[in-house]
């Protein structure tokens, strides 16, 4: 006797069982019974129970109840055993803490307890995607919310120092397949503030990733007759690196409403953010470009790398400290006025202080009103950045003495 594959509950087996002669007279040797139990993937096969008959059991009949703490799926085995004789085994009542889990439309297979729709490999429970099979995983970053990036514009020169000059919150979802390469980058970028008069534009690259691994890119808001020149995918043209311009012109995505510049100036007129949501495809409907595919460990948060470009002067880059510039940087800026930058040292923009042209902070503040210098509203960045980011890392939270929230538009 075999059962069909059942979904076990803690509780009791039972049965009974019992030895005939079946019309006959003797007994034989040998004689038992053994129920095995297999898990539905055959990674265990045991047996829960063995009885030997002893010469004058036949015809008693034997009560049996088996305490079960799995709740896999099984299928279970009664094998009756013996040599010579005519007796023959009995049994009846058998009782599982069970649910019936055979599908008879598949060959009585188990139930599938993890249904794959899509047949991505991923199961549907942990697919975000469950019926697409190009797409698996989202891989968001930050993890919640937004982040915040903030520029200062007259770099090479400190300037004001104020970073409100570009202030734009963003979060980036990298979605990948089951095989864990970018199927695609979900970009939305808020621009919230232009501090000052000049006409910025904004773009970032993923460092390492070549354009030829780039399939599209829609999304980016560029202004006619704009000095930018892209290639074919979307991507910036003549870079070793995949460079992504989200706008050319941070006044043409949001214009002011009068006064200096926009949403920087308590008691001007102010306006919402705009919000810029981007598309980077590198795999199209399961077709990898000709650069091949991109791993996500390849595009970590380590390889975002935000710029901006200051008054439509391509040359004129402003990145994060730290992070090379594109190959279009005018090099000759680097060293000016208060910039420090080594690029044989690996060491770009920061002042002989380590001080930075660009912030990029894990979640969403508030940014200086126009003309206020960052450090007298945000009080422990300059022990932040003086402890090269060992100090204070929290710097950017609203934990008492580390605002003055006067300076804090």
């Amino acid at each position: 006797v075999v059962t069909p594959w059942i979904k076990m509950s803690s509780g009791n087996i039972s049965f009974k069982h019992k030895l005939t002669s079946n019309g006959g007279s003797t007994f034989g040797t040998s004689k038992h019974l053994v129920v095995v139990r297999i898990k539905s993937d055959s990674s265990v096969i045991d047996t829960i129970y063995n009885h030997t008959y002893v010469s004058g059991q036949a015809g008693t009949t034997i009560n049996v109840s088996i305490n079960n703490a799995d709740t896999g799926v099984w299928k279970y085995a009664f094998r009756f055993t013996g040599l010579g004789g005519t007796g023959r085994g009995l049994i009846d009542d058998i009782s599982f803490p069970a649910v019936y889990h055979s599908d008879p439309t598949n060959n009585c297979l188990p139930l599938n307890n993890n249904p794959d729709a899509d047949a991505d490999g991923v199961a549907d429970a942990d697919d975000a995607y469950p019926n697409d099979f190009n797409r698996a995983y989202n891989n968001f970053f930050p993890g919640s919310g937004y982040s915040t990036l903030m520029f200062e514009d007259l770099w090479p020169a400190k300037g004001d120092y104020d970073f409100n000059d570009l202030v734009v919150d963003y979060k980036i979802n990298r979605v990948t397949n089951a095989s864990n390469n970018v199927v695609e980058i979900k970009a939305e970028f808020k621009l919230r503030a232009i501090g000052g008069s000049l006409s910025n534009g904004f773009g970032f690259k993923f460092d390492g990733i070549a354009p030829n691994k780039i399939t599209s890119v829609s999304g980016n808001i560029i202004k006619p007759g704009s000095n930018l020149v892209f290639a074919n995918n979307g991507t910036e043209n003549n870079q070793t690196d995949a460079v992504f311009i989200v706008f050319d012109d941070a006044f043409h995505v949001m214009p002011s409403p009068g006064g200096s510049g926009v949403n920087v100036v308590q008691g001007n007129p102010t306006v919402d953010p705009v919000t810029i949501n981007m598309t980077i495809t590198l795999i199209n409907n399961g077709t990898a470009p000709s650069g091949g595919t991109v791993a996500l460990s390849s595009m970590g948060t380590d390889k975002f790398n935000p710029f901006l470009i200051v008054a439509q002067n391509r040359g004129r880059e402003v990145h994060l400290p730290g992070f090379a510039p594109t190959d279009l940087v005018n090099s000759n800026l680097f060293g000016t006025d208060d910039d420090r930058t080594n690029p044989s040292a690996g060491n770009y923009y920061k002042t002989a202080n380590n001080l930075p042209w660009a912030i990029n902070c894990v979640q969403s503040i508030p940014y200086m009103h126009e003309k206020n210098d960052l450090t007298t509203g945000y009080l422990k960045f300059i022990d932040w950045v003086s402890s090269n980011g060992t100090s204070y890392t929290d710097w950017y939270l609203n934990n008492s003495g580390y605002r003055d929230a006067n300076k804090i538009y």
